[in-house]
């Protein structure tokens, strides 16, 4: 590549225009500036498609997921913990801003201990498929399992209605964006009411008392409560696509690269920059962890060691694939603002395969700060345990042919390893906007 064409994908405006006017055999003015690692051509292309975080992806399946109102009354839903069945747990018990919207612990702890690490929110609409398992095609999906799952809040979308209805802020705020609530949902009925959840019966005496009591009320009064629940789950995802950053030493470095400036490329240190060889290089993570929000989207199985140190019994994507075609929730259902959509296409496509035996979804590496333990166990409790992992491969599992078959030892250095753990440093973000990581006071709610 000449320096002309070098120029053409690196520099600033004006310096293509000074680019233009040279004449054959003539070199441009300037010349793009000097990093501390002499990438090749190739791999300047692939860091160039590795930033900046792209605007948020539209999601036609929520009319409110970018309802300002909507993003307000969904943050003080997440930060209540009168939305679970002890009022000691919130969506933000375990996706807790402090450490990252992850919470510390290996295993989720909710009304019950999970059997998965909490995944941390940062960036999280820029997913296609939500949780470790892919279990929800939407953020607002998302958002409605928690509320009824006996392991996290362990409450039903009756008493979230009722709670939403007896609190003067929530049900102004729930006005102001979705009209008042029905009276169905709040007539002559317990709160504690809910579908059938997995293999429940759905009536009759083995059924919980909240099945029993969903299956006696009306069908108006059903849609009704469902109505709100949807909502609520509308209105928590609007939060959750407030929550991104970007703007990390690596962005400006890139920025850098593009303007030609000497200064922005200094952002990225030079062994932040070998670590970012090694990573496109050598140790070859961009195969999983590609794309400006450092994650394919897609599921894999990496033979991870498991927390009881037996194989693999967590099936992974293998259920989650079946779990959200089935769910009246996806963006092909009733509840869809677009159910004829690209998103509504994409899980009708869905195939369960024994392939996604035990895969799981690959996180996204920017905003590492704060999340430790690390994987959808929490196997690892620091950067350098999942690095040292995946330089030797010690006491992997699953050997067969669910294993992802590129998968070998990197037996990189401890200078390798070092240059690596630095640069994955340099993905952490700027200081997101303070005020969306606590609950907003009622005075703020609906306007």
């Amino acid at each position: 590549m000449s320096a002309r064409e070098l120029l053409r994908w690196l520099a600033p405006p004006a310096l293509l225009a000074a680019a233009a006017a040279c004449g054959p055999g003539q070199e441009p003015p300037g010349r793009p500036v000097q990093t501390a690692v002499p990438f090749s051509e190739g791999q300047l292309r692939r860091i160039m498609q590795m930033s900046p975080l792209p605007p948020l992806p539209t999601d036609t399946t929520n009319r409110y997921a970018d309802d300002p109102l909507a993003a307000r009354f969904g943050q003080a839903l997440f930060f209540d913990e009168r939305l679970s069945a002890d009022g000691a747990v919130s969506c933000a018990t375990c996706h807790d801003p402090d450490r990252g919207f992850t919470d510390g612990k290996q295993l989720a702890l909710g009304q019950e201990v999970g059997n998965r690490h909490t995944p941390t929110l940062w960036n999280v609409a820029h997913h296609r498929w939500l949780t470790w398992d892919g279990r929800a095609d939407s953020l607002w999906m998302q958002a409605l399992d928690p509320i009824e799952d006996p392991r996290e809040m362990g409450t039903t979308r009756g008493k979230l209605a009722r709670v939403i209805a007896d609190d003067p802020g929530l049900l102004a705020a729930y006005s102001a964006v979705f009209g008042p609530i029905k009276s169905a949902a709040l007539r002559d009925r317990p709160d504690d009411v809910r579908p059938p959840r997995g293999r429940e019966a759905a009536s009759g005496p083995t059924a919980p008392a909240a099945v029993r009591a969903w299956d006696a009320l009306s069908d108006d009064q059903r849609s009704a409560i469902d109505e709100v629940f949807v909502h609520a789950g509308k209105a928590m995802a609007a939060y959750q696509r407030l929550l991104v950053r970007g703007d990390a030493p690596f962005d400006r470095f890139v920025e850098g690269l593009r303007e030609d400036d000497a200064e922005k490329v200094e952002s990225l240190s030079p062994q932040a920059q070998r670590g970012l060889a090694m990573f496109i290089g050598k140790a070859n993570c961009v195969l999983c962890h590609s794309g400006p929000n450092f994650t394919d989207g897609e599921f894999h199985n990496n033979a991870l060691p498991t927390l009881h140190g037996g194989e693999a019994r967590d099936p992974g994507r293998f259920d989650g694939a079946k779990v959200v075609a089935a769910s009246p929730f996806n963006a092909g259902g009733p509840h869809s603002d677009d159910p004829g959509g690209p998103a509504a296409l994409r899980v009708r496509q869905l195939r369960q395969s024994s392939e996604a035996w035990g895969e799981f979804r690959t996180p996204s590496l920017r905003n590492l700060a704060n999340r430790a333990p690390f994987m959808h166990q929490g196997q690892f409790g620091s950067l350098e345990g999942v690095i040292e992992f995946y330089s030797e491969l010690e006491g992997a599992t699953g050997r067969g042919h669910h294993q992802e078959q590129v998968l070998v030892a990197l037996r990189l250095t401890t200078a390798e390893k070092a240059d690596l753990r630095v640069f994955l440093g340099a993905l952490e973000g700027a200081q997101a906007d303070l005020g969306l990581l606590s609950p907003p006071s009622h005075s703020a709610l609906g306007r």
